[in-house]
């Protein structure tokens, strides 16, 4: 079955830097696109970041374009997004997501929380 394990979540200072992680599995990860989408208490799913099959070409929402970036390991079955100049806005729960094409997104992981606060 498809599983998607997030991880690399924590508390941040403003400013500061993670990378999130997402460990795949149940599926040929390579034929897929990948994706990453937020949630923010109180408020609904928010799509952060898609990345292409071979990885070669990626997709940021206007929110986090510049200090984002999402990458993968195809021979690790993993998916990454590195996030740098957090900000307080940023403070969410982060999914990585299974895509069937740049727009749609058919399984999700569990999340792994990121607060971004002094």
């Amino acid at each position: 079955q498809v599983q998607l394990v997030e991880s690399g979540g924590g508390l941040v200072q403003p400013g500061g830097s993670l990378r999130l992680s997402c460990a795949a599995s149940g599926f040929t990860f390579r034929s897929f696109y990948m994706n990453w989408v937020r949630q923010a208490p109180g408020k609904g799913p928010e799509w952060v970041a898609t990345i292409n099959m071979p990885g070669t070409d990626t997709s940021y929402s206007a929110s986090v374009k510049g200090r984002f970036t999402a990458s993968r390991d195809n021979d690790k079955n993993t998916l990454y997004l590195q996030m740098n100049s957090l900000k307080p806005e940023d403070t969410a729960l982060y999914y990585c997501a299974r895509g069937i094409d740049w727009s749609n997104r058919d399984y999700w992981g569990q999340g792994t929380q990121v607060t971004v606060s002094s």
